[in-house]
C-alpha cells in the first residue's frame, strides 16, 4: 500500500487534506505516528520554499512520501502582511486569538472597500528520490471589523470571502472545502496523485 505523511500538526488542517485528496487506498502518517519528528525551521522566502522544506525535512527523516503545504494571509493595506509570518504574527506561533486581535488592531480605522486580502496556500508532494510537485490556491476577500464564527481555524473568523457575508469560520466544512484556498490547492494537488502514486511505486 502506498503511504504518505502528512507535514502538519493542525489536526484541522490534517482532516481537510485527507479529505481532499481521498487517500483510501493509502496508509497515512501523521506527527501522532513518530515519536522523533523532527523540528523544522521554515527559512524559505515564500510559501513554496517553506512547503518544499517541510515535506522534504520529513521524506529525509522516514524515507516516506510526503505532503506538505504553507499558507498565510495576504492584506493589501498592510504590504501583504502577514504573508509568510501568518502563524507567528504576533509572536508566539499558531496563536490565532492572538495572531486576529493584532491584524484588526493594525486595520483599525482602515474603511471596508481598503481591507482587501487573500488566503494563498503552496502545497508540496515529495518522493523519497527527489520527485517533486506543487499547486498553488488563492481565496480572495476582505477582513472584517469582528470576529465571527467557530467552525474555522487560523485567521477564518475573520475574514470574509469576495462575493459573500459570513467568515470562513461561519461556512460549513464542506463548503468551505470547496472554495479555500487549501482546497484549491489540494485540489489541483489531487489531479496529479495518479502520477505520483505511479511514481511512488517504483522507489
Amino acid at each position: 500500500m502506498l503511504e504518505l505523511i502528512i507535514a502538519s500538526k493542525n489536526e484541522g488542517k490534517i482532516r481537510e487534506i485527507i479529505d481532499i485528496l481521498d487517500l483510501k487506498d493509502v496508509k497515512v502518517y501523521t506527527p501522532k505516528d513518530f515519536a522523533d519528528w523532527p523540528e523544522v525551521e521554515e527559512t524559505g522566502s515564500n510559501f513554496y520554499d517553506n512547503a518544499l522544506i517541510k515535506a522534504r525535512a520529513l521524506v529525509e527523516a522516514f524515507g516516506k512520501p510526503a505532503v506538505a503545504d504553507d499558507s498565510g494571509l495576504e492584506v493589501d493595506a498592510l504590504g501583504g502582511e502577514p504573508g509568510i509570518y501568518s502563524a507567528r504574527y504576533a509572536g508566539e506561533q499558531g496563536n490565532a486569538e492572538k495572531n486576529n486581535e493584532k491584524l484588526l488592531r493594525e486595520l483599525e480605522g482602515v474603511p471596508q472597500e481598503k481591507r482587501g486580502a487573500r488566503f494563498r496556500c503552496v502545497a508540496v508532494l515529495m518522493a523519497p528520490d527527489g520527485w517533486v510537485t506543487s499547486a498553488e490556491g488563492t481565496l480572495e476577500g476582505y477582513i472584517g471589523f469582528e470576529p465571527h464564527g467557530a467552525k474555522g481555524f487560523g485567521y477564518d473568523p475573520i475574514f470574509i470571502p469576495q462575493g459573500d457575508t459570513r467568515t470562513v469560520a461561519q461556512m460549513p466544512l464542506d463548503e468551505k472545502n470547496k472554495i479555500s484556498h487549501r482546497a484549491q490547492a489540494f485540489h489541483k494537488l489531487k489531479a496529479k496523485m495518479p502520477e505520483f502514486k505511479e511514481h511512488a511505486k517504483d522507489c
